[in-house]
């Protein structure tokens, strides 16, 4: 059974797993068993088919077979080490295999190991020897040499001769190992004695057990030839360039002998156990010794040959002269580098990442040193690197990210060359194909697309398309649009507009109206079909786009079934406001801009209409003759600019009155009935709130006259907590005992209106629109008594403006809140008490001012409630109360909240009156 050695090596390089050696006896027949590949390196059994387990192409041998399926190495065909390798002694098989996903490869060397099967021969079975009897003892002649082609210790080891008195050998070495023998004369011969001597040369092997050759030696004594050649030197040594042409002269020889005539002349020839190789090789002249070149030399075959020569005379019973010359052989540059692809991938993701195998590659040179040394580089710009793998293996890897859409394929160029002189170069190309990768989203030609959309479109209409690129290819570029959900007033915006999912085609679903809706947004989305699909969005804006298909409507003056009524004094001056049309569009732009014009009732020309502002003016004064009429029936129209224009009209009833207040009187008492109930409302909850904190101030009041048992004093109240006016108290020392009832008191106006406990309330009146303002200021003063059961707040005359004397510091209409020396006059019983001491009023000073302030605010509130409504009676368009578009017209309020009497100790009635002439009273029991 043949013994199997293995030699495991495990290399962590790229590409390259690990070397691995068997060891394998010449002569084995086939199927004899050499390895387990797959075993020996640890491989997974299972997985070898799907890795692809393979042979390199450029490896595989007749000798050797390797089952794919198991990984098995075995003999295919018998093996003879001495026609593979000569005479080498090393003999080696090598074989490469690779996996692939991921790419490993494994070196084999598989070494024939040489067995004994060679026995030394002789090249003849008779070997004859001619010697002189005059040659002396120690002489030494040369023997052929046996050959046998096994190697290392199965080599030939020496050679043994018969035993003799006369001879013995002497083994030689080459100096390529090779063993020789040398028949050394021990004793002289004496031809006449015995003219032949027969001896069994045998050659042995070190083989165990060792084989043998033989061949009869036979040893012919001559006749003396006393000189024998001589050469100038034993060993001769010469450089020889490889590729040298034929012809060429390697060295000459030269042997000189001194004898003379035929014993003189010498004729050189090789000796007989040069090698058969040597002789094809190289060849000598027999007359002049020159040796020359016979064919082509070879560095790459062998560097070194060894020519032995022998030179012998033409004399009788020559001795021949044997000398050595060594031909070393220089290398030449005449093998180009060879470039072998072990694997190529036909295509790389662009996504790869860098360091990825593309392919396998081994680069090989003939040559040796300078000129075998190469140098592998990749031509071009490309994103690709050559990585030393395993000895003379190289891998292309990628060298950076790749980007299929900037270049779909690669054209791999891998140059090879040497450092010889001339340098020689190969080159093989590969094309790698770029796979392309879901790594692109889709974009938008437009992050923002505003859409104009006309009002009233038909629904299901064209009106826009978006549009999206994706660079990359088939599904990895099929896009598909849709609109994102959102709500637009309430509902889906799958309501208002659809796309096509294919065209990125934008259709409304339905009728847009400007005055409903006028802009909305959405965003789009695009999205591919790769594998992670990939989106991106745009915004798209609709934009309505209006169209004149609203009248204007007229909101300002209204009244009863749409006709308004306007009061216009006798005594008006041109120019006098009547009234002011207000107008709206629901459109925008030009087709909302509206002009107003009147188309009937002005036949004598006593209005004018100023067409920008839809003011309602008296173009005169009004003329008994030329106005007989008390009324003025007017038709305004108010048309808008669009196209085609629209317009809608309003009617007008202007009547002539005596003055503005008297209308105003008659309107508010029908319309103050129909309001009373609402303001009575409001007033109980804000007089509520003032009454409680009047409440508390009395209290605290109280609390603090009767610590001072000396001092009594009356105390008065103003009506600053619903009119934001000073107060007036006066206290009077001789009253102390005297309990004052209501009608001991009486409100009174005071000559000067600037002092403290004074308000100043502007009344205003004024008509709808702009109409003739009549401003009146009115002064009051309120006196209260602690001790009367109940307390009136009255109204007096208006202030007349020459009795003011501080008008420009405090005008009417301003809120006085400090306090002067100057109290004011308090009527009681027909008589003005007087005041105290600045001492004693100081004393109440903080008490009075605190309710004021904390009630100034309630009584604010209260007053802009009340202030809604004149007291005239129903609102129209010419009442102060009217609706809040017209509040910017009013130049003033035109009611001022009334404070009655506040009981301390039982019920509460208080009396609201208003400033304007005819106001009424309102009874509040709270």
């Amino acid at each position: 059974m043949a013994m199997i050695v293995l030699f495991l090596l495990l290399c962590i390089t790229d590409g390259v797993v690990s070397q691995i050696r068997y060891s394998v006896p010449e002569e084995a027949g086939h199927g004899t068993f050499v390895g387990n590949i797959a075993e020996d390196l640890g491989l997974d059994m299972t997985k070898i088919a799907s890795r692809r387990f393979q042979v390199v192409p450029s490896s595989r041998t007749p000798y050797l077979e390797v089952n794919m399926e198991n990984g098995i190495l075995f003999i295919n065909e018998k093996i003879d080490r001495e026609q593979i390798c000569k005479q080498s002694a090393s003999c080696l098989l090598h074989l490469e295999v690779f996996l692939e996903n991921p790419l490993e490869l494994f070196r084999v060397e598989i070494e024939v190991v040489d067995i004994n099967d060679n026995p030394p021969s002789f090249p003849e079975t008779d070997i004859t020897v001619e010697i002189s009897e005059s040659a002396v003892p120690g002489t030494r002649f040369p023997l052929e040499s046996a050959f046998d082609p096994d190697v290392g210790s199965n080599a030939l080891r020496t050679y043994d001769i018969t035993t003799n008195n006369y001879f013995y050998l002497d083994v030689q070495t080459q100096t390529d190992g090779n063993k020789f023998a040398e028949l050394v004369l021990e004793k002289s011969l004496d031809r006449e004695q015995q003219a032949s001597h027969r001896y069994v040369l045998t050659a042995v092997d070190g083989g165990q057990p060792p084989r043998t050759g033989t061949a009869l030696l036979v040893v012919k004594v001559l006749d003396s030839n006393d000189n024998v050649p001589v050469f100038d030197q034993p060993v001769y040594s010469v450089s020889l360039q490889e590729n040298t042409p034929a012809g060429t002269l390697v060295i000459q020889l030269n042997a000189t002998d001194l004898d003379e005539g035929q014993n003189g002349e010498i004729v050189y020839s090789f000796s007989n156990h040069i090698s058969s190789r040597v002789k094809d090789l190289f060849a000598i002249d027999a007359r002049t010794g020159r040796i020359e070149v016979r064919s082509e030399v070879d560095f790459e075959e062998s560097s070194l040959y060894q020519i032995f020569v022998q030179a012998k005379d033409l004399g009788p019973n020559a001795v021949a002269a044997h000398c050595k010359v060594l031909v070393k052989i220089m290398d030449v540059n005449d093998n180009a580098p060879d470039i072998t692809f072990s694997t190529v991938t036909e295509s790389v993701s662009e996504r790869a990442a860098p360091g990825t195998v593309i392919a396998l590659l081994s680069v090989t040179d003939k040559d040796a040193e300078e000129n075998g040394k190469i140098h592998v580089e990749i031509l071009g710009d490309v994103p690709f690197k050559l990585k030393p793998s395993f000895r003379n293996y190289f891998t292309i890897v990628t060298d950076g990210p790749l980007n299929r859409e900037n270049a779909d394929s690669y054209s791999v160029t891998v140059v090879a060359r040497d450092t010889g002189t001339p340098s020689l170069a190969t080159s093989k190309s590969i094309k790698v194909q770029v796979s392309d990768e879901n790594d692109n989203a889709p974009t938008f030609t437009q992050p923002i697309y505003d859409v104009y959309v006309t009002e009233n479109n038909v629904p299901g209409a064209y009106i826009h398309a978006v549009t999206a690129l994706d660079p990359d290819v088939g599904q990895n570029a099929l896009i598909s649009y849709s609109i994102m959900e959102c709500d637009i007033q309430g509902m889906s915006v799958k309501t208002y507009v659809s796309i096509n999912e294919e065209t990125g085609y934008l259709y409304a679903l339905r009728s847009f109206d400007y005055e409903q809706l006028k802009d909305f947004t959405f965003m789009v989305q695009a999205k591919d079909a790769g594998s992670p699909e990939l989106l991106s969005n745009a915004t798209v804006k609709v934009i309505i786009v209006d169209q004149n298909d609203n009248p204007p409507s007229v909101i300002a003056p209204l009244g009863k079934n749409g006709t308004a009524r306007q009061p216009l004094p006798r005594s008006a001056e041109p120019g006098y406001l009547v009234t002011r049309i207000i107008a709206m569009d629901a459109d925008d732009g030009e087709n909302a801009r509206l002009s107003y014009s009147i188309q009937r009732g002005n036949e004598n020309g006593m209005f004018r209409m100023d067409w920008r502002t839809g003011e309602l003016r008296t173009a005169r004064r009004v003329s008994t003759k030329r106005d007989p009429n008390q009324m003025y029936d007017l038709l305004i129209e108010v048309r808008d600019h669009g196209q085609p224009p629209l317009s809608s009209t309003a009617s007008v009833f202007v009547v002539l009155v005596d003055s503005v207040v008297e209308d105003h009187r008659e309107r508010g008492t029908a319309k103050s009935k129909e309001t009373s109930l609402d303001l009575t409302l409001i007033l109980i909850i804000a007089l509520g709130s003032v009454s409680f904190i009047f409440l508390l101030a009395m209290i605290v009041l109280a609390v603090r006259c009767q610590k001072d048992k000396k001092l009594n004093f009356y105390t008065c109240l103003t009506s600053d907590c619903c009119l934001g006016c000073a107060t007036c108290c006066s206290r009077h020392a001789r009253a102390r005992k005297k309990k004052l009832s209501k009608s001991d008191i009486m409100l009174v106006q005071s000559a000067n209106v600037t002092g403290a406990g004074t308000a100043q309330v502007p009344v205003e009146e004024s008509g709808s629109f702009g109409s003739h303002h009549q401003n009146q200021n009115y002064c009051y003063q309120v006196c209260l008594t602690p001790e009367s059961a109940k307390t009136d707040l009255m109204f007096l005359k208006p202030c007349s403006p020459s009795r003011s004397t501080d008008t420009e510091h405090n005008p009417c209409g301003a809120i006085v809140t400090g306090y002067t020396d100057q109290q004011p006059d308090i009527i009681s019983n027909g008589s003005i008490l007087s005041s105290e001491t600045k001492h004693q009023r100081a004393e109440l000073s903080y008490l009075v001012d605190r309710p004021r302030r904390v009630n100034s605010s309630a009584f604010q509130e209260a007053d802009l409630v009340s202030s809604k409504d004149s007291g005239h009676g129903d609102s129209e368009q010419g009442d102060s109360d009217h609706d809040a578009t017209n509040r910017g017209h009013s130049t003033g309020k035109l009611s001022v909240l009334v404070l009655g009497w506040l009981r301390l100790y039982s019920s509460r009635r208080v009396f609201v009156n208003s400033l304007s002439p005819g106001c009424s009273s309102i009874p509040l029991l709270f």
